[in-house]
């Protein structure tokens, strides 16, 4: 998770939401991303499609068995869409998401009626996780403010 924060990191210097992803296989991390819809000019190009993207062209297979990923914010119904879709093993969390999060916060996703249920873990490192966009909104808002 402290390398999905990292990437969280790259993000908000980027001047995007600082969202970072990772994926693991065997112990060993297979991708790293973080968010990029501002740059990619993508709203689908959040940290956890760009890691299974990058898994997937890596592994060959648009199913990643045996993979965990590990994010810092609770995804969304498109990623975690992604994740269900790609096989992933087991989903790792930091901070919740109170305004699109599906796993738990604005929806519950309907894991038993799905073909694959991805392990949940929620609130690793989620304080850290939570500062980090606390700061960049603020930080946005002090810009914004300065600019009226």
């Amino acid at each position: 998770m402290r390398i999905a924060l990292a990437e969280a990191r790259k993000a908000a210097r980027a001047g995007e939401i600082p969202v970072g992803a990772v994926i693991v296989l065997d112990d060993k991390v297979l991708t790293r991303a973080h968010n990029q819809p501002i740059k990619r000019h993508d709203p689908t190009a959040h940290a956890e499609i760009v890691a299974i993207r990058k898994a997937s062209r890596m592994q060959k297979n648009y199913r990643l068995p045996g993979c965990d990923l590990y994010v810092t914010l609770e995804p969304c119904a498109m990623c975690l869409g992604a994740a269900v879709q790609a096989r992933i093993r087991r989903l790792v969390y930091g901070a919740a998401d109170p305004k699109a999060g599906a796993v738990q916060s604005i929806m519950s996703f309907p894991f038993e009626r799905t073909n694959h249920q991805p392990e949940v873990r929620a609130g690793l490192l989620a304080q850290e996780s939570a500062a980090l966009l606390k700061d960049f909104f603020k930080q946005k808002r002090h810009k914004h403010k300065a600019l009226d």
